[in-house]
C-alpha cells in the first residue's frame, strides 16, 4: 500500500482517520508468510498487534520478526505461540533473557549494530514489509507523538512497505525532535490502552554501592551526564543528591529514573554547550514517575538515535561524563559487554558512541564498571577481571578507546598507558583472591613488566 508524502488537511483529518482505524486483528492480515515485521523496540514493542499476529500463527510461515529488548510484561505471544519454530524467528538488536532462551530453541538471533547506525542501518538493510510502532493517539493536527521510544522509529517507518500504529492512550506527549508521525505517513491506526512496562529500582549490593562511590569523586559540578539502567547509575544518582555537587546536564542514551530525582533535587539546571536547558535522549523507560515526569514536559528533549548517539554530537557537549556498565574486563583492557564465552546476553548497544564521544568532549569522562566477581549458581566465586577474553566473547569496546575502568576495589586509568601499565592497574581492580593467577598469566602473554625475560 502506498503512503501519502504530503500533510492530511485539516478538513480531511477526520475521515482519513476513520479510514485507517481498524481492530489489531484486521490490521495484521496484510502479513504473509516470508515476511519481515517490526514489532516496535524498548518500551514501545506493540502488544495488541503481537498478540493478534500470534492468534495467526497456523496461517503463517517463516516471518521474520525485528524488535530490541523485548523481553517485557505482555510480549512474546507469537513465539509462545509457535511451537514448531517454523511459523516465527525473531532477530534481536539487544537481546534479553526471554531472547536467550528463544535463541536455544534455534528461533532468535541477535544483529550487531551500533546503535547511533540504527535509522540508517533501517533505511537501507533491512527493507521492512511490515512496521508497528507505538505512538500516543491522534492529536487535533492529525500527528501521532511517538511518545518514550524515539530511537530509531524514523528509520523503521521510512523502510516499510506497511506502517501500523498502535496508538496508546497511556502513552505519554513528548517533546523532541523527530518526534510526530503524521496520519498521511501510515497505513493503519489501532486504539490501545494499556499501562507501558516498568522497570523496578533495583537496589545495589554491596559491591555495586562501592563502585558508585569510587565513580563519585570523578564527576564535577556542572558536567552533562550519561548513566545507564541498573542499580550502579540509581545508586550514582543517589549519592549525587546527598553532595553539593550541581548545575548538571544530560544528554544521555536512555532517560531512567535517576534523573527525575536529580532534577527534582535541583542538581539539573541544563546549562550546558549545546541543546541549552534540556534533556535530551533517544529512550526512556523505567517507572510510572519517569513516564509522568515525560509528559508534555519542554524540558525534556526526545531525538533519533543518530543525533543523540552521534560521537560529534556527544564530543561537542563539554565535560561530558558517561557511565556505563560492562559483563568482563580482560588485563588488555578490552571490554565485553555481551557474552559470557559464546553465550550472547545483551547487545553491543551505545557504550562506543558515548565512550569514544565523551573523550572527545572538552573535560569529558568515559567511565566503564563491574563488579570484580560473580557468584555462579553452585555458590562458588567467578573473576570477572580476565587474562583474556574466553574464546566466542565479544569485544564491545576495544582496549585503545577505554579511559576508565571501575570494580570495587578501585579506578583504573587507562589512556597513554603501555600493555604492562595497563595490566598492573587492572589487576587492583580484581578480587585479591585472583591477583596472583592474574599475575602469572600476564607474565605468560608477555604484558608484565617482568616479561622482557620471556621475550
Amino acid at each position: 500500500m502506498s503512503r501519502s508524502k504530503g500533510f492530511t488537511t485539516k478538513a480531511d483529518l477526520k475521515s482519513e482517520y476513520q479510514r485507517k482505524l481498524v481492530s489489531a486483528d484486521e490490521a495484521v492480515k496484510v502479513v504473509k508468510s516470508g515476511d519481515k515485521v517490526h514489532l516496535g523496540g524498548f518500551g514501545g514493542i506493540c502488544r495488541d498487534l503481537e498478540a493478534a499476529l500470534a492468534r495467526r500463527v497456523d496461517e503463517l510461515e517463516d516471518v521474520t520478526l525485528y524488535s530490541t529488548l523485548w523481553s517485557l510484561p505482555g510480549t512474546y505471544k507469537t513465539l509462545e505461540a509457535d511451537k514448531t519454530g517454523k511459523h516465527f524467528k525473531l532477530f534481536s538488536t539487544h537481546m534479553s533473557k526471554k531472547d536467550r532462551v528463544i535463541n536455544k530453541r534455534g528461533q532468535a538471533w541477535f544483529v550487531p549494530i551500533l546503535f547511533h547506525e540504527g535509522n540508517k542501518n533501517y533505511r537501507e538493510n533491512y527493507n521492512l514489509n511490515v512496521a508497528f510502532i507505538m505512538t500516543g493517539p491522534i492529536d487535533k493536527h492529525g500527528n501521532f507523538n511517538l511518545g518514550i521510544t524515539n530511537a530509531e522509529s524514523k528509520g523503521i517507518l521510512d523502510n516499510a512497505d506497511i506502517v501500523i500504529l498502535e496508538a496508546n492512550r497511556a502513552m505519554p506527549r513528548c517533546h523532541g525532535i523527530d518526534q510526530m508521525i503524521n496520519i498521511s505517513q501510515v497505513d493503519y491506526v489501532v486504539d490501545a490502552n494499556y499501562p507501558l512496562p516498568e522497570l523496578p529500582i533495583r537496589e545495589p549490593k554491596p559491591e555495586e554501592a562501592k563502585i558508585a562511590e569510587y565513580i563519585l569523586p570523578l564527576i564535577e559540578d556542572g558536567s552533562c551526564l550519561q548513566l545507564g539502567i541498573g542499580a550502579i547509575p540509581n545508586h550514582l544518582g543517589e549519592l549525587i543528591n546527598q553532595t553539593d555537587l550541581g548545575n548538571f546536564s544530560v544528554h544521555t542514551e536512555m532517560l531512567v529514573d535517576s534523573f527525575v530525582d536529580m532534577y527534582e533535587a535541583g542538581k539539573i539546571t541544563g546549562n550546558k554547550s549545546r541543546d541549552k536547558g534540556k534533556m535530551v535522549y533517544t529512550f526512556a523507560l523505567g517507572t510510572k514517575k519517569l513516564y509522568d515526569f515525560l509528559d508534555d514536559n519542554p524540558i525534556c528533549c526526545s531525538g533519533p538515535v543518530d543525533y543523540v548517539n552521534d560521537m560529534d554530537v556527544i564530543g561537542s557537549i563539554d565535560k561530558m561524563v558517561s557511565v556505563n556498565a560492562c559483563l568482563q574486563i580482560d588485563l588488555y583492557g578490552q571490554v565485553n559487554a555481551e557474552s559470557i564465552g559464546p553465550l550472547h546476553i545483551s547487545g553491543t548497544g551505545g557504550m562506543l558512541d558515548f565512550v569514544e564521544g565523551a573523550f572527545m568532549s572538552r573535560g569529558g569522562k568515559s567511565i566503564i564498571c563491574t563488579p570484580s566477581t560473580k557468584i555462579l549458581k553452585d555458590g562458588t566465586r567467578e573473576s570477572l577481571i580476565l587474562p583474556f577474553m574466553q574464546p566466542g566473547s565479544i569485544v564491545s569496546c576495544p582496549r585503545a578507546s577505554v579511559m576508565y575502568l571501575v570494580t570495587e576495589y578501585g579506578i583504573a586509568y587507562m589512556k597513554g598507558k603501555s600493555t604492562w601499565e595497563r595490566a598492573e592497574e587492572i589487576i587492583n581492580l580484581a578480587h585479591p583472591d585472583y591477583r596472583d593467577d592474574l599475575i602469572k598469566a600476564a607474565e605468560k602473554q608477555g604484558i608484565w613488566r617482568e616479561s622482557s625475560k620471556l621475550i
